[in-house]
């Protein structure tokens, strides 16, 4: 089996899907923009040949670098980044090489737009906030009378995350945001009041789960990119039924076979007609690849496994291939900012959670704004340990 990753060394962690798919036989071929000499020595012992291009920016480049693989090995048989950025360029190069192990050009749409999105869940039977795609202020103000008037948010039809997403509150805020309106496609939904949880599933041919996974958001990723605040999340020992029935209809509306996918829901904390009440889980979107940051490591820690080497068997045999044979428990993750000024230093959190902690990291610059300059990861067997993990490391000075 031929498989080419495209970006195998960004993020950093992701040598580990080039390794578990050596480790099962498979050809792995890499794509990328870093000189080989930089790569990690991990990351080159996964790879047979590795192809380096100018600019990963560059079809006409990447395209050539397929086709010499193809030239020289035979017949590719993946085309995988498991990166947001990379989603339309993977489908493309799928489409124009007639590669069947992915999404193609004709479906990408359906993924990547956060209005497009709407019709998946409702053929899933998932409710969703309602969606205006921005034109014009009038047209705007009318959504906004239609949903009962503010808060709405703002975000771009296409992106990652919470980047460029602003809460309008009032009509100044309306009139604030057009005139200064970015140059990319804009939706505006209404406000929903809760938490976000994701469904993260590696998903066989079929649309199956062999692997399922809830991790527990803020409520407002938003705020955290926008005003700096500190990220903390979880990774839950279990996921409700309630959450599996849903990610599970959409994966299969999505027809999100074989890969690696992080669906995000909010869990109402006020009931809003027409979504549901209370604990309700609502759509909010869906991401064709892993979740972000070391979410993956975070998983394998809370529940005893190996995401990587799951995703690979899937790849290489479409089969589980895994038990679980240590009990789940939470694994929690804090990330401080360098412009804040926090109780406890670097060494009292080393020393007080040594035994919990599985992880501390400068984070690369491109990350901080979303989880923050650096973090710590750690192992809490009940919520309130995990709280009191949160709040040791990230308690501010007056």
């Amino acid at each position: 089996m031929n498989f080419i990753f495209i970006s195998p060394h960004f993020p950093f962690t992701y040598w580990n899907f080039c390794d578990r798919l050596r480790r099962n036989g498979v050809n792995v071929l890499g794509i990328g923009d870093e000189s080989y000499d930089a790569l990690k020595p991990e990351l080159k012992a996964s790879l047979t040949e590795y192809y380096k291009v100018n600019s990963l920016e560059n079809y006409d480049e990447v395209f050539r670098a397929v086709a010499f693989f193809s030239f020289k090995y035979g017949k590719i048989d993946w085309i995988e980044s498991n990166n947001e950025h990379w989603l339309e360029q993977d489908a493309k190069l799928r489409t124009d090489f007639n590669i069947t192990t992915g999404i193609k050009s004709a479906a990408i749409e359906g993924f990547k737009s956060k209005a497009a999105m709407k019709a998946y869940y409702a053929k899933a039977g998932v409710p969703t906030a309602r969606c205006h795609k921005v034109t014009d202020i009038a047209a705007a103000k009318r959504f906004i009378d239609e949903i009962g008037g503010y808060p709405v948010i703002v975000k771009p039809d296409n992106g990652v995350g919470a980047s460029r997403t602003y809460k309008l509150e009032k009509e100044s805020d309306l009139d604030a945001f057009f005139a200064d309106y970015p140059g990319v496609p804009y939706v505006m939904e209404e406000f929903v009041e809760g938490d976000i949880c994701s469904y993260d599933a590696i998903t066989d041919a079929d649309g199956e789960p062999l692997f399922e996974s809830m991790t527990a958001w803020p409520p407002s990723i938003m705020d955290i990119v926008n005003k700096k605040l500190d990220l903390a999340y979880y990774v839950s020992n279990e996921v409700p039924e309630s959450l599996k029935k849903l990610g599970r209809a959409t994966v299969k509306a999505f027809g999100a076979e074989r890969r690696f996918v992080h669906l995000e829901f909010f869990r109402l904390t006020k009931a809003r007609k027409g979504l549901g009440e209370v604990g309700d889980f609502v759509g909010l979107e869906v991401n064709m690849r892993p979740a972000g940051g070391y979410t993956p490591d975070m998983m394998n820690y809370a529940h005893s496994v190996d995401v990587y080497q799951i995703w690979a068997n899937m790849v290489a045999f479409n089969e589980r291939r895994f038990e679980q044979n240590q009990p789940s428990h939470y694994c929690v993750y804090a990330g401080r900012r360098d412009i804040h000024n926090y109780v406890h230093t670097h060494e009292e959190i080393m020393e007080r959670y040594a035994k919990e902690l599985v992880l501390y990291e400068r984070l690369p610059i491109i990350w901080n704004d979303a989880m923050g300059s650096e973090t710590y990861t750690a192992h809490a067997y009940s919520k309130e340990a995990l709280d009191e993990f949160v709040r040791f490391v990230l308690e501010q000075k007056a």
